[in-house]
C-alpha cells in the first residue's frame, strides 16, 4: 500500500527538479551579488535593501526562470528518460498537467508583478518569458543558436540589471564575455554528454553534427579565449583585489580544461563539466567576498 506523505514528498521532489529550483537559487545568487556589488554604483547598503523595484524585478526573474525550468523539461522530457532516467523517475509521480499549470501561474504572477512595477519591465519579461518558451519548442533543436540562445537567456536577467542601474564599463564589458564564453564551453561539454540522445531526438548540436576532433579544437578556441579574456581584466584592473586574483587562477583552470579536452582522461568530460560549473560559483562567491572587501574595508 503506498504511503501518502512519501508519495506526497515525492510528488514535491518532483516539482522542484522540473521546476529546476536549485538552479534557480544558484541564479538569484549571483543576481544579489552582481547587482549591489557590480552594477550599483550609487545606493548605499540601506538604499538597496529598501528598494522595491530592485527586489520586485529579482523576483519577477525568479518567477520567470522557474516557469522557464518547467516549459523546457515538458519539451525534452523524452530526451531526459535517456539522459536523466532517476529525474525523470522522479517527474512521473507528478502529471504534466500539473507542471503546465504551474507554468502558467508562474508567469502570469511575474507578468502581474512586472505591470506594478512599470510598463517596460513589463515588456522586458515578457519577451524573456516568450523567448524561453520559444527556445524550449524550437531554437534547443536548432544548430549553434540553441547554445547562443541558452546562454543568452541565461545573462538576459544581468543584462536588464544592467541597463536599469545604467552602468558600462570595460571591465564589465570583459567579465561579460568571461562569463559568456564559460557559459557556451559548459553548454558545448553538456552536449557532448548527451550526443546520442540529441541525435535521436533530433537536436543537433555540435558534437553530434561534427566530428570529434573539430568539437575538441572548438572547445580548445573558446577556453583560450577565455584566458586572453582574463588576461586583458588583470591588465585593466591590476592584481591588487579578489577578483584579478580570481582571473590568474581562471588562466590556470582553462590550461587544466584544456589537457583534460586533448589528453584522454577516465571521466574528463564530466570532470570539464563540474569544473567549470564549480568555478563559476566560485566566481560569484569570489565577487561576493571582493565587495565585501571594497565596501566595508
Amino acid at each position: 500500500m503506498r504511503n501518502p506523505l512519501v508519495y506526497r514528498l515525492s510528488q514535491f521532489i518532483a516539482f522542484l527538479m522540473g521546476a529546476k529550483v536549485f538552479v534557480t537559487l544558484l541564479l538569484t545568487f549571483a543576481l544579489y551579488v552582481s547587482t549591489f556589488f557590480l552594477f550599483n554604483q550609487e545606493e548605499s547598503l540601506r538604499e538597496f535593501v529598501f528598494d522595491l523595484r530592485v527586489h520586485g524585478i529579482i523576483f519577477c526573474t525568479i518567477l520567470s526562470v522557474l516557469a522557464g525550468g518547467i516549459i523546457n523539461q515538458f519539451y525534452d522530457r523524452e530526451k531526459d528518460q535517456i539522459t536523466k532516467p532517476f529525474r525523470t523517475k522522479l517527474q512521473n509521480f507528478l502529471k504534466q498537467k500539473y507542471f503546465l499549470y504551474a507554468y502558467l501561474v508562474l508567469n502570469i504572477f511575474s507578468l502581474t508583478l512586472a505591470v506594478l512595477i512599470s510598463e517596460l519591465v513589463f515588456v522586458f519579461f515578457l519577451i524573456y518569458q516568450f523567448l524561453m518558451w520559444f527556445y524550449s519548442h524550437k531554437l534547443s533543436k536548432i544548430l549553434v543558436l540553441n547554445n547562443i540562445t541558452f546562454v543568452g537567456l541565461t545573462l538576459y536577467p544581468f543584462f536588464g540589471m544592467l541597463v536599469y542601474y545604467r552602468t558600462l564599463s570595460l571591465y564589465i564589458i570583459l567579465l561579460s564575455v568571461f562569463i559568456f564564453l564559460m557559459l557556451l564551453i559548459i553548454d558545448i561539454i553538456k552536449d557532448t554528454l548527451t550526443k546520442n540522445a540529441d541525435k535521436i531526438f533530433g537536436y543537433a548540436t555540435i558534437p553530434n553534427s561534427f566530428s570529434q576532433k573539430i568539437t575538441r579544437y572548438l572547445l580548445v578556441f573558446l577556453l583560450i579565449s577565455v584566458m586572453v579574456t582574463c588576461g586583458c581584466i588583470i591588465y585593466i584592473k591590476g592584481l591588487g583585489s579578489i577578483m584579478s586574483y580570481y582571473f590568474a587562477i581562471s588562466i590556470l583552470v582553462q590550461i587544466v580544461s584544456v589537457f583534460l579536452i586533448l589528453i584522454k582522461v577516465k571521466n574528463g568530460k564530466f570532470l570539464n563539466l563540474n569544473l567549470m560549473r564549480i568555478w563559476i560559483f566560485i566566481g560569484i562567491l569570489a565577487m561576493l567576498a571582493n565587495g565585501i572587501k571594497s565596501y566595508f574595508f
